[in-house]
C-alpha cells in the first residue's frame, strides 16, 4: 500500500471522540505536540477562514507556521501545511513509513487508532520535525473530546461561530454544543470568541469565568468597510487598509476574530503592519464563496449546515440581486438538509441534486424530493458530471449565476472539473 492507502485504511473505524487512543500513540512517538506552540481553533462555522488568515499573517511575519485543517478540498496534503504550502509527498510518505507500524502494533493490542487521530498525530510529528515556530490547529469535531485537544495550554484558544451540527455526537442544543467547543479553553491562556447567539455566548463566558481565563470578544473590533466586490472586501482596521479575499458578511466576522487573536499573540511574536496587510491579501481558503468563473459566473461554497447556508444565501442575494440562479446541491445524510433547503427558497430558480462522494451521502433522489416544494425546477442526477454539464449549459443560456454547495466533499470533487473547463 502507498501512504494514502494506509491512511485511508483506517477510515472504516470512523470518528470516535476521546483522547485515550491518541495519547497512547503520541506517548510512543515521544509526544511531539509538547514541543510546539499552538493557536487552537474550534467552532461550527468560520474555522477554516480564520485559520487561513492567522496562518498567512504569521507566515508573512517570517515565522515558520504550521497549519492543520480538515477536510481537504482537492489534495489530501492540504490538511498539513507549512508556510501556506501543503507538505510534499516525500515528507508525508516518510512520516507514514516511520509511524504506521506503530498503528498496526497498537491495533494488534486492541487499541484502534482512527484515521483522524492518525492524521492529527502525523501533523504533530511533521510540524515538530520541521521545527515550526507556531501551529494553527483546527479541531475536527467539537473540542473537549476532539483528539487535537491533547495539547497543553495554547498561546490562544479561538471559538468561531457556534451552530447546530454533528448533533448526534455533540448534543442537540446550542448550549450542549458550545460546552463541547469550550473544551479547548484552558487555564493559563486567553480565549478569543466570535460574535455568538446569546445562548452560546453565555456558555463561553461561564466557561472562561470558571477557568479564570481572559476572554476577548471579536465584536469589540471596529472595522470600516471601504469597498466590497464579489472578489474582495477592503476595510480599515485602526490606521491600516486591509484587503480580505473572502466574500460575505460572515467573513468580516472571521476577520475580526483573526485580528483579535493576532493582538493576543503579539505578546509572543513581532507582527509588523506589513505582515498583517500582506497576510490578509494572500490568505487562501478554497470553496468558501469562491469565484471560479465570471462568464458564466460560478460560485463554489462548502456550506453544509443551516448557519453556513444562511451566510451563502445572504451573499448570493447581495451580489446577485436580479439574475436567475442555478444551484447544484449535494449533502450528507447526517446534516440538517431540511432547514438548509428552506433557507434557499426564493434564491434559486433551478436545483440539480447530486450524490456526494462519501459513504454518508444523501441520495440525490431523496434530496430532490425534499427540494420539490421550494423551487420551480428540481432534477436529480446520478453523477456530478451530468449535473455540471447541464448546469453550465443552463447558466450560459440564461446568463444565470451557478452555485455549487452543500458539502466540502462535493466541492472537492467538482472544483477540479470546473477548473478544467
Amino acid at each position: 500500500m502507498n501512504y494514502l492507502e494506509k491512511i485511508h485504511s483506517l477510515d472504516k473505524f470512523g470518528s470516535r471522540p476521546g483522547l485515550d487512543r491518541i495519547k497512547t500513540f503520541l506517548d510512543i512517538l515521544g509526544n511531539p505536540q509538547d514541543d510546539l506552540r499552538f493557536i487552537h481553533v474550534a467552532g461550527t462555522n468560520g474555522k477554516g477562514s480564520t485559520c487561513a488568515l492567522l496562518s498567512a499573517v504569521l507566515t508573512e511575519a517570517v515565522y515558520k507556521t504550521g497549519l492543520f485543517i480538515s477536510p481537504f478540498i482537492v489534495d489530501f496534503r492540504e490538511r498539513i501545511q507549512i508556510n501556506g504550502e501543503m507538505i510534499s509527498e516525500e515528507i508525508l510518505s516518510d512520516a507514514v513509513e516511520k509511524t504506521f507500524p506503530i498503528v498496526e502494533k497498537l491495533r494488534d493490542e486492541g487499541c484502534i487508532i482512527t484515521e483522524f487521530e492518525y492524521v492529527n498525530a502525523l501533523e504533530f510529528y511533521i510540524h515538530k520535525n520541521a521545527k515550526c515556530d507556531v501551529v494553527v490547529l483546527e479541531t475536527g469535531m467539537g473540542g473537549l473530546l476532539d483528539c487535537t485537544n491533547v495539547i497543553k495550554e495554547p498561546l490562544c484558544s479561538v471559538i468561531t461561530k457556534i451552530g447546530l451540527d454533528h448533533t448526534a455526537v455533540l448534543g442537540d442544543t446550542i448550549e450542549k454544543i458550545a460546552l463541547q467547543k469550550c473544551g479547548i479553553i484552558k487555564s493559563g491562556s486567553p480565549a478569543v470568541v466570535s460574535a455568538q447567539c446569546k445562548e452560546a455566548m453565555a456558555v463561553v463566558e461561564k466557561n472562561c469565568f470558571e477557568k479564570n481565563v481572559k476572554l476577548i470578544k471579536s465584536e469589540n473590533v471596529e472595522l470600516e468597510v471601504i469597498n466590497e466586490t464579489i472578489k474582495f472586501t477592503d476595510f480599515k482596521y485602526k490606521n491600516l487598509k486591509l484587503t480580505l479575499p473572502f466574500i460575505g458578511e460572515h467573513q468580516l466576522e472571521n476577520a475580526k476574530t483573526a485580528l483579535s487573536c493576532i493582538e493576543v499573540v503579539k505578546k509572543f511574536f513581532e507582527i509588523p503592519d506589513e505582515a498583517l496587510i500582506n497576510g490578509f491579501k494572500k490568505a487562501s481558503n478554497p470553496a468558501r464563496f469562491e469565484l471560479l468563473s465570471e462568464k458564466p459566473m460560478i460560485i463554489l461554497d462548502g456550506a453544509h449546515n443551516p448557519d453556513g447556508i444562511n451566510a451563502l444565501k445572504k451573499a448570493v442575494e447581495k451580489y446577485n440581486p436580479k439574475k436567475s440562479a442555478v444551484l447544484i446541491l449535494g449533502m450528507l445524510s447526517d446534516k440538517d438538509s431540511e432547514s438548509s433547503i428552506k433557507l434557499l427558497r426564493g434564491v434559486f430558480d433551478t436545483v440539480f441534486t447530486v450524490p456526494v462522494n462519501n459513504p454518508r451521502t444523501l441520495s440525490s433522489e431523496t434530496l430532490a424530493q425534499k427540494c420539490l416544494p421550494y423551487f420551480k425546477e428540481v432534477r436529480a442526477f446520478d453523477d456530478v458530471n451530468s449535473a455540471l454539464n447541464l448546469a453550465l449549459e443552463t447558466a450560459e443560456k440564461n446568463d444565470s449565476l451557478l452555485v455549487i454547495a452543500g458539502s466540502l466533499y462535493l466541492a472537492g470533487e467538482i472544483r477540479p472539473l470546473i477548473k478544467k473547463e
